[in-house]
């Protein structure tokens, strides 16, 4: 089970703080970590709407409600900005896949199994932030797009190394397609990219896991489990 109140914007937020200390400087924490907040939840609601590169400083005072002088405060540019989230996406990621529950660490199955799960649960509590990263990443500089390839190739590797850890232990089939961790990573990309597709549908979270995880399973388990699987399907 995740943490959930760990990956709320509000914990998001402090995270920030704790990470900027040197560069913000409001410095009364709880009245920073509410304005910061108020900044955060407009910067991404205005990008997600009409795009980062589009949104200016003043647009972001306005909707949230800070002046010019209050936003210069937290940062001093929309690159910096542009960092200060990305950077708080890479963390959160690095921070709930890189500590799977003490059950499944020696199973290859079950570890990957709670991989898909995680990251399904938690880009559903931070669908703006990832959004963000994902449907701006062609328009950001050149170092912040290599940031963003980064994150991707970071979640990618905890899945190829639980995948290479299968086939270690003979777990998943020799011949695993080593493609495998970078083609799970659009699918579970899809239902934060996609979401009203599947609310249409009335495809719930949990759901979407099952399935991507029988997905998943389907192309690497040894012949003998993965008959197992068709049965249990």
């Amino acid at each position: 089970m995740l943490n959930h109140d760990d990956l709320t914007t509000e914990a998001l937020c402090r995270y920030m703080l704790e990470r900027q200390r040197d560069t913000i400087s409001v410095q009364k924490p709880e009245f920073a970590l509410r304005k910061l907040h108020v900044i955060i939840v407009a910067a991404l609601d205005l990008s997600n709407r009409k795009g980062f590169q589009a949104m200016s400083l003043r647009d972001l005072s306005r909707a949230s409600g800070v002046s010019m002088g209050g936003l210069y405060a937290y940062f001093d540019s929309k690159t910096t900005l542009l960092n200060m989230i990305l950077s708080e996406v890479t963390a959160a990621v690095q921070r709930v896949l890189s500590t799977p529950p003490d059950a499944v660490k020696d199973d290859p199955v079950a570890h990957l199994k709670w991989l898909i799960a995680a990251h399904v649960e938690m880009t559903e509590e931070m669908q703006p932030w990832f959004t963000f990263a994902f449907m701006e990443a062609k328009n950001f500089p050149a170092a912040e797009r290599r940031k963003a390839i980064d994150s991707e190739e970071l979640t990618e590797s905890y899945f190829a190394d639980v995948i290479a850890a299968g086939i270690a232990a003979g777990r998943f089939r020799a011949d695993t397609s080593p493609l495998l961790a970078a083609l799970i990573k659009p699918l579970l990309q899809d239902w934060y990219v996609k979401r009203a597709k599947y609310h249409r549908r009335s495809i719930t979270i949990d759901t979407y896991i099952a399935t991507l995880q029988d997905f998943v399973l389907s192309a690497c388990l040894a012949d003998e489990a993965r008959t197992g699987l068709r049965v249990r399907a």
